[in-house]
C-alpha cells in the first residue's frame, strides 16, 4: 500500500517558480505554461514516492543527507521529507553552482 504524503511548497520555492516563469514568459507564454505544468506535476507526484529523488550531491559531500532533489531539466527541485510531509524548498537552475546560489540566499536573507 502506498503512503500518501502532503506536498507543501516553501515561500522560496514559490518565488523561484515565479522568477522562472516570468523569465520564460517574456519569450514564450506557451513555453512558460508548459514549464509550470511540468514542474507542478513533478512536485505533486512526490505525494506517493518522494524517496525516488537523489540526495543533493553538494550537500552530501558536506555530510548533509536530508535534502533530496528531482531533476526537471534544466532545473533542480530540492525538497525534504519529514514524517508524512514533503517540503519543496527550492527550484534552482541546474546549470548554476548550487553552493553559490545557497550562499547568495543566505546573505540576502540575513540582510532582510
Amino acid at each position: 500500500m502506498t503512503k500518501n504524503y502532503n506536498v507543501i511548497w516553501a515561500k522560496t520555492a514559490n518565488e523561484d517558480l515565479i522568477e522562472i516563469i516570468q523569465f520564460i514568459k517574456s519569450d514564450s507564454p506557451i513555453a512558460a505554461k508548459n514549464i509550470i505544468n511540468k514542474i507542478r506535476k513533478q512536485s505533486l507526484s512526490l505525494d506517493s514516492f518522494p524517496q525516488r529523488g537523489r540526495i543533493v550531491p553538494e550537500l552530501k559531500e558536506q555530510g548533509i543527507f536530508q535534502y533530496q532533489e528531482l531533476i526537471i531539466q534544466p532545473w533542480r527541485m530540492i525538497y525534504r521529507v519529514s514524517s508524512s510531509t514533503v517540503y519543496v524548498l527550492s527550484i534552482i537552475d541546474a546549470r548554476r553552482n548550487v553552493e553559490d546560489i545557497l550562499l547568495n540566499r543566505f546573505i540576502r536573507d540575513a540582510n532582510k
